[in-house]
């Protein structure tokens, strides 16, 4: 599966998750599925449609993804063991970098939904630990894994990580992380994402 079909996956399983029937629904699920359910009322309300309203559609969505995604911790464990070498404002940037990162590769794909089926496979919970199975149709006959990991914090639960056909998008981008560190710097990286998302 190549990195654009993770892309695709990973943005129709999170905008179709709320659409689906006969989900088997678990705590973790229940706390994300209305979420979802709100990113769609966005992208389908004719108020925020059009590019005059591209930067009010997506602060909207960020106001919902800031909710129920777990910046902090994604990008902590994106930054995997360089993470505790960085000083906390370099922590506190990086997770504002990360954050833009991720909505700049995926929100501009979000706004291109057009009601993908999903299908709920289950809810595996491990103490403050959850994965929520799902599968998504992209095309007739063709479906796409997509797993949600996400942690209990006190009464909530948070995404840390989505899982496209048993691939980490944090996995993926601690992998290329780890590469422009260890041949260049931290420094480096922030400068090359920085330059992406500006």
């Amino acid at each position: 599966m190549t990195y654009h079909s993770v892309i695709r996956g990973v943005v129709a399983g999170l905008l179709v998750l709320g659409a689906a029937a006969g989900a088997q629904a678990g705590p973790a699920t229940d706390r994300l599925k209305p979420e979802v359910e709100r990113v769609l009322g966005v992208l389908e309300n004719p108020a925020l449609r059009g590019e005059a309203k591209t930067q009010d559609r997506r602060q909207a969505i960020r106001a919902i993804t800031d909710g129920v995604f777990d910046w902090t911790e994604m990008a902590r464990r994106a930054l995997g063991r360089h993470w505790n070498a960085r000083t906390p404002a370099e922590q506190q940037e990086f997770v504002g970098l990360f954050r833009d990162l991720i909505e700049r590769a995926y929100v501009a794909k979000i706004e291109k939904y057009r009601g993908e089926k999903l299908a709920y496979a289950g809810e595996r919970n491990d103490g403050d630990q959850a994965m929520v199975r799902t599968r998504v149709e992209t095309k007739p006959g063709q479906e796409v894994g997509i797993d949600y990991r996400m942690s209990r914090q006190g009464s909530r639960w948070m995404v840390i990580d989505v899982l496209v056909e048993n691939i980490s998008l944090v996995g993926n981008y601690r992998s290329q992380f780890d590469d422009v560190i260890k041949t260049s710097s931290f420094e480096e990286l922030v400068r090359k994402i920085r330059t992406r998302t500006s």
